[in-house]
């Protein structure tokens, strides 16, 4: 019992002692509020109480110390997690305009390629035209040559119901022989 008479009921009286500033707790100064004689006793009496202030303060300074380092942690992953979006989109973005100056590049080469193989086309069969125009001219002259001096057998013919109509013409030499002739064509019945 005698020691729940020393101890005081009043929470405010914990508070309001004249120990220094203390986080959280407004000290109060001789002139602004007068202090009994008999709280003033009790705290220098009995310094358990004044070692549970402080230990309180102590605990309310280390919890609100935790939320805010909570806080901030919570924050800053956010921020985290926000800033790795971002440079995702921005890498997206950047591949997404890298693989459209990609596809317009290959168009144009493409493009470029294309064409290229258009003028070779035409520059080697302009070449092959006259190549192929010179040696059939060489063939004309060469044929006609070989036709004078080896001889050369021209002809037609017309297949008609009962006969056969050949004409042949026979170059040897300097001098062409015609031949004409009707074959009648025996028909069986």
């Amino acid at each position: 019992m005698v020691e729940e008479e020393q101890q005081p009921k009043d929470v405010s009286a914990l508070t309001n002692n004249d120990s220094g500033p203390q986080e959280g707790i407004m000290p109060t100064t001789p002139s602004s509020a007068p202090t009994t004689p008999g709280k003033e006793a009790e705290s220098q009496e009995n310094p358990k109480l004044f070692d549970k202030d402080t230990a309180v303060v102590k605990i309310q300074a280390w919890w609100r110390g935790t939320l805010v380092r909570r806080s901030l942690l919570h924050a800053a992953l956010s921020a985290w997690v926000i800033q790795g979006w971002w440079r995702l989109m921005l890498a997206r973005a950047a591949e997404k305009r890298r693989q459209g100056l990609l596809d317009v590049f290959q168009q144009e080469e493409w493009a470029a390629v294309k064409l290229q193989s258009w003028v070779r086309m035409w520059r080697v069969r302009r070449c092959y035209c006259r190549v192929l125009s010179a040696v059939r001219v060489i063939q004309a002259h060469w044929r006609c040559h070989t036709c004078v001096s080896q001889g050369l057998i021209k002809g037609q013919y017309q297949a008609t119901s009962g006969q056969l109509h050949l004409e042949l013409e026979i170059l040897q030499g300097s001098r062409p022989c015609y031949v004409s002739e009707c074959i009648p064509l025996p028909i069986k019945q």
